[in-house]
């Protein structure tokens, strides 16, 4: 796209995680002056890898969904998602293992229909069914996903209207699944999917009946060499286009002057003028932390601590010097999965019965560890910092010895402590404090009814002009194929705000 070098816009991006890096994609390919800082050494946010000696970690995001959404951001970008980036189908998706039986999700719906059939003959067409209704819930509310909130009339959109019946409103995830499965094991099996948006599926709006879907109607991915080679390829395009990367650069503050953004102070002190800013870092540490005091009235800390927010995440990464057998994801279920949700969203302190997530991305990827090695990723989620909880090196290493103890007793691992060549860990304390995540909330702003669409911060923000924002924390939420979507909203709000001249 030829653009008049005179009449470029800049446009200063803060945070190169996937929805700063989308926007970065799209508007540098658009003719703009972008520039992305980030203070990290690499781009990605919470979706890089780090590396423990010779293993290869990521530090969130473990599977992909929806690839066609990034592959239109790398259309939008004059560029091919299939020239940067290789997927990889995982199947089955995953086993989920309950304290007497053991659930495998498929996404060969023969297959799956056959493991429901085997395992609870009580629930002959519940599979079908979901499948055939919970499609119309998804093609009417994709659309949706897809739009700006920045006005209360927005909501009165044909797009919306017509979803209105599928959001399930009085409903929670659980009580949509437990319309066509029989069996709390079964149901729970179809609604963990909650944990994405950091909620318990009892809990959870029943509109997000389309994530299972998603996944067994489009299946899950993973990328050689794992998720962070997303942000890699992302960067790269970014930079092809012409976008400037400032990486070990952290940016103490908005500069905002009459209400509108002028640009960004960096921590060292200088200041660069900008068009426009758009947003990336988590939206509560955001509010709290880059701007002036007086500047934010409605989403200003103490309102900020009003909201409902996801719960977090207690993170094990262990490099072995062995290979196991275990599935690419394993869920290994808390024997009373309901009272363990109930308090972690009551901020309550540790449960003895938890549940453990294990990514054992090796068995598909061997370019994460030395040969007959593996790269094991733990994840187990608690109460965010909302909870009296100090996680204290003590408190984290007792933690750590139960998750320990749990996986030898409930898998085939039973030797793991004697394999354990490298370990790191990282508590919600550390989420808050070394990764800029508020109240060490994972998964951010919570995904409730009255946080979502308009009522959720919007990409083109209300507080400030000429500042947009992109992330978890704002429209359409979390998750990676969402958080790419804003960074393409927030692009699309700029390029009609503040258009080029050719």
């Amino acid at each position: 796209m030829w653009v008049n070098i005179m009449n470029r816009r800049k446009i200063s991006i803060i945070g190169a995680g996937p929805g700063g890096l989308s926007a970065a994609m799209i508007l540098s390919y658009r003719g703009y002056d972008v520039t992305v800082f980030e203070k990290e050494a690499d781009p990605g946010g919470r979706n890089r890898a780090f590396h423990l000696g010779p293993y290869t970690f990521n530090f969130g995001p473990t599977f992909f969904m929806l690839p066609d959404v990034l592959k239109e951001i790398f259309f939008l970008s004059g560029k091919k998602f299939e020239n940067y980036l290789d997927l990889i189908r995982i199947e089955p998706m995953y086993n989920l293992a309950f304290a007497n039986t053991e659930i495998q999700h498929f996404c060969d719906q023969q297959m799956m229909q056959h493991e429901i059939e085997t395992k609870f003959p009580d629930n002959k067409n519940a599979f079908k069914n979901f499948l055939s209704k919970e499609k119309v819930r998804f093609e009417r509310m994709y659309p949706c996903l897809k739009k700006s909130y920045s006005s209360i009339f927005s909501m009165v959109s044909m797009p919306l209207i017509r979803a209105l019946p599928q959001l399930s409103i009085f409903k929670s995830l659980f009580q949509v699944l437990n319309h066509y499965f029989n069996g709390e094991q079964l149901i729970i099996s179809f609604t963990f999917q909650s944990k994405y948006l950091g909620m318990s599926p009892w809990k959870c709006p029943g509109a997000f009946g389309i994530i299972p879907y998603i996944e067994h109607k489009y299946g899950i991915d993973y990328l050689r060499g794992g998720l962070g080679t997303i942000s890699v390829a992302m960067s790269e395009v970014a930079a092809e286009n012409g976008a400037k990367f400032r990486l070990l650069t952290p940016v103490h503050k908005v500069v905002v002057k009459n209400g509108t953004a002028q640009g960004v102070e960096l921590d060292n002190g200088e200041f660069v003028p900008s068009d426009a800013v758009v947003l990336n870092a988590d939206f509560g540490f955001a509010m709290k932390t880059l701007f002036a005091p007086g500047v934010i009235k409605k989403w200003n800390p103490e309102n900020l601590l009003k909201k409902t927010y996801s719960c977090s995440t207690f993170m094990l990464y262990l490099g072995l010097d062995t290979q196991y057998k275990e599935h690419h994801h394993t869920i290994l279920f808390a024997d009373d999965y309901r009272n363990e949700m109930g308090s972690i969203e009551k901020n309550e302190k540790l449960n003895e019965d938890f549940s453990v997530y294990l990514n054992n991305a090796s068995i598909v990827d061997s370019t994460l560890a030395p040969p007959g090695h593996s790269a094991l990723y733990v994840l187990v989620p608690v109460s965010n910092l909302k909870s009296s909880m100090q996680w204290t090196k003590e408190e984290c290493v007792a933690f750590r010895n139960k998750i320990i103890n749990r996986i030898k007793l409930r898998t085939s691992m039973k030797d793991i402590d004697q394999h354990i060549k490298a370990e790191f860990i990282i508590s919600p304390r550390d989420w808050e404090q070394n990764h800029n995540l508020f109240i060490g909330a994972t998964f951010n702003l919570g995904h409730t009814l009255n946080q979502m669409l308009y009522f959720r911060p919007h990409n083109r923000f209300e507080e400030v002009n000429r500042l947009y924002l992109c992330g978890g924390g704002t429209h359409p939420g979390s998750g990676l194929p969402t958080i790419f979507e804003s960074g393409r909203i927030s692009s699309d709000l700029i390029s009609k705000d503040l258009p080029l001249k050719k």
